[in-house]
């Protein structure tokens, strides 16, 4: 497991963009008067779910695969995942890019529209276990003994420092932004975030948003320690982790400012908000930073706050719900 000599460095993210280049164009930062009219603040938001997987991580996947590949480590056995979708999405597309298998392990309820995609993009999917982390114990079982690379979702410093390319990107298309709010399952994405911000302008701050149904990163950040829950009871896929990761929680304990818990009910009211007033259905972890500045309302008055919008692959089921829900009254 990587310890802190590890961690990626601002010059890992630079090294990360010039590979991620010729595969992955930059996504739009792009401005929502209304929802800044309504929130009193300023709403950016950074339209990761336009990426190929329409999720944020494959820049992590991208990153991690094509340095691997450059560098000729890439096992004949291929390489292995577990995930709830995204990360299995970026390892497939990944794999497909430099000819590498893939074979994830995703939990019995994972989300159809993630376990198709995966599939289209030529990963061999295996189903089991309750969850994410009882997915990702069957994975480093099977990585093992079939001589596979094992792509961890969280302690990979090339992960992170891929996935930071997006918010490279965010700060130089708002240079005066002073806030970023960054959903939170594993903690890649507030690793990646944190990481920029403080070598951009340590005055930027950065709030990580967790699920309070699955608070493990959250209560790692509070204690130091490396935190687990017997469950992660959330709707949110993207934020259903119950174990903390030792990279991650490093860096964001460095790095990011604070770490806000937020119920699936002001998931789902994110949501509607985004759909309501900028035409846009993230999936509920997407949808996590937006949830957490209205509950954070009065403190981000008059501020230029940037929200990713890290996915948009909610399940048949979520997407009836937010379609479903009253929204046009949100």
């Amino acid at each position: 497991m990587p310890d802190e000599l590890s961690r990626p460095v601002f010059a890992d993210v630079l090294a990360a963009r010039q590979r991620i280049r010729p595969y992955l164009a930059p996504t739009p930062l792009v401005e929502a008067p209304t929802l800044s009219e309504q929130l009193g603040f300023e709403v950016l938001l950074k339209l990761e779910f336009l990426l190929p997987i329409r999720a944020f991580k494959v820049r992590g996947g991208v990153n991690l695969t094509a340095a691997e590949h450059a560098a000729g480590t890439l096992p004949p056995a291929g390489l292995v995942a577990a995930s709830t979708g995204n990360h299995g999405q970026s390892v497939a597309y990944a794999g497909r890019l430099f000819g590498a298998a893939v074979r994830v392990f995703v939990p019995e309820s994972a989300n159809a529209v993630k376990v198709r995609s995966m599939e289209r993009l030529g990963a061999t999917v295996v189903k089991g276990g309750q969850d994410f982390d009882a997915a990702r114990e069957a994975a480093e079982v099977h990585a093992a003994a079939a001589g596979a690379r094992y792509v961890h979702s969280m302690n990979e410093p090339l992960l992170i420092a891929g996935v930071a390319t997006g918010y490279l990107e965010a700060l130089e298309q708002a240079p005066a932004a002073d806030t970023i709010m960054v959903p939170m399952g594993g903690g890649s994405g507030a690793s990646a975030a944190g990481l920029v911000a403080k070598a951009v302008s340590p005055a930027i701050r950065v709030l990580g948003v967790q699920a309070e149904g699955a608070p493990a990163l959250h209560n790692a950040y509070r204690t130091g320690r490396l935190e687990e829950t017997r469950a992660a009871e959330t709707a949110a896929e993207g934020l259903a982790t119950r174990v903390a990761f030792s990279l991650p929680l490093a860096m964001i304990r460095d790095t990011v400012d604070d770490v806000v818990l937020v119920s699936d009910q002001e998931l789902y009211d994110a949501q509607r908000l985004l759909l309501r007033h900028a035409r846009v259905l993230p999936e509920m972890a997407g949808a996590a930073g937006l949830a957490a500045a209205s509950r954070l309302r009065p403190e981000l008055q008059g501020r230029r706050v940037i929200l990713p919008l890290t996915g948009a692959n909610g399940s048949d089921h979520e997407l009836a719900r937010v379609l479903g829900g009253g929204w046009a009254g949100a």
